[in-house]
Parts: C-alpha cells; structure tokens; sequence
C-alpha cells in the first residue's frame, strides 16, 4: 500500500513539474510578445530617408514659407530643408524661367504619391516640383540646363534633379541625402550666410559659363548620372 502511495505521490509531483516548467517556459514569449506589441512603430519615411508628414502647418515639420523676391510660397521642411529648395526655387525663378505660383508645388499626402519612388519625397516636405506638367525628358534648352546644373553644384549633391533619375521627372527637385547626414546642414548653413551677404545668393547674377562653376557642375552631373 504504500509502495502504491509513494509511487502516486512521485507520478503526481512530476506531473506538477512538468506542468509548471511548461509554464515557465512558456512565459518568456509571452513576455516578448507584449513588449514588442507596446514597441512604438517606426514612423513612416519617404523614398530619402526622411519622415513622412501627414500634414502642413500644424503639428508638422512643413509649412508653407514664402520665397523671397519671387512672390511665391510653397510648402517645405522648414529649416536646413526650406534652406535648399527655397535657393533651388529662387534662381529657377530668376534664371531659368519665370515661375507662377500654379507652377509650384511642394508637400503632397503621400497617397497621391508612389511610395518608394522619388516623388514620395513630397510627402515629407523635402521636395519641389517646377513646372509639374513639363516632367518629360528635353524640357530645358542647353543654356536653361547649365544653369540648372550650376544651381545643383552649389548644393553640393545634397540635392538631385529628377531629371537624373531611371524614371525621369524634370519638374522633381530633391533632396537626395538621409536627415542625419552632416551635409544637410553644411550646405544649408552656406547657402543662408550668401543670403545674409549683399552681392551673394539667388539673384547674384553668377557666371555659370566660367571654367570653374562648368567643371564643378559637370563633375557634379557626371556623380549624380550614374546614381
């Protein structure tokens, strides 16, 4: 009889063990679970690296900025961003071809946007479009397209003409770096000392058939080609 016991008592102890381990190891997982569940998401980027806004003007990084000397406003990344594009727009404007305010867009929801491609740049402010309509390859005469060149040059590569891509958009201007990139603000940083300076900045009247500003530029243009 009590061999009979002692061997229930060991069964069922086991059985408890077993049970409990069972568990025990079950806990861990769960215990991942929920807290990957609570991990906040990443929030969603454009095709550049940088946050995708899901408005303007109000609890956002873009809001609508106006460009100075042209009487045009678009919205933009404010900041080192607004920076560029702003100086981008301004010497179009002043050299390329006259732009109206119906030629000028800036942020778009990203679901009037292809996700992945450089145009969901919009969506976060860290794009331009000029002249949306003349988005075709050969839309710049060759002197309209130094010029263009130049502009670029003086952004450093921290911003690309859709013009350069695979899929071309000449109407998309970009910036083609990630947010944490340290030419971001370096150039940005350039750029508005030239704005501070009397003679200096969009509007200077540059001489972009000069050997140096050519060479710079074509140097440039050859990088950004084969991106």
């Amino acid at each position: 009889m009590n061999h009979q016991t002692n061997r229930r008592t060991v069964l069922r102890t086991a059985a408890l063990t077993g049970a409990a381990l069972a568990v025990g190891s079950a806990l861990p997982t769960s215990s991942a679970s929920a807290a990957e569940a609570r991990k906040p998401k990443r929030p969603e980027t454009s095709a550049n690296g940088w946050t995708i806004q899901t408005n303007l003007d109000r609890d956002s990084q873009v809001w609508t900025r106006s460009v100075a000397g042209a009487g045009l406003s678009v919205a933009v990344w404010i900041g080192d961003v607004e920076a560029m594009l702003l100086h981008v727009v301004r010497r179009f404007h002043y050299e390329i071809e006259e732009i109206q305010q119906i030629d000028l867009t800036g942020w778009r929801e990203i679901g009037t946007l292809r996700k992945g491609l450089p145009e969901s740049n919009l969506a976060s402010g860290t794009a331009v479009r000029i002249r949306p309509g003349a988005s075709a390859k050969g839309g710049f005469f060759p002197l309209q397209e130094m010029v263009l060149r130049d502009i670029l040059a003086e952004c450093e590569g921290v911003v690309r003409w859709g013009g350069d891509d695979r899929e071309v958009d000449e109407s998309l201007f970009y910036i083609a770096v990630g947010p944490h990139d340290k030419r971001v603000r370096k150039v940005a940083d350039k750029l508005r000392g030239w704005e501070a300076t009397p003679g200096e900045g969009a509007g200077a009247g540059v001489d972009v058939l000069s050997p140096s500003r050519r060479s710079r530029a074509a140097s440039l243009a050859r990088s950004q080609r084969s991106a």
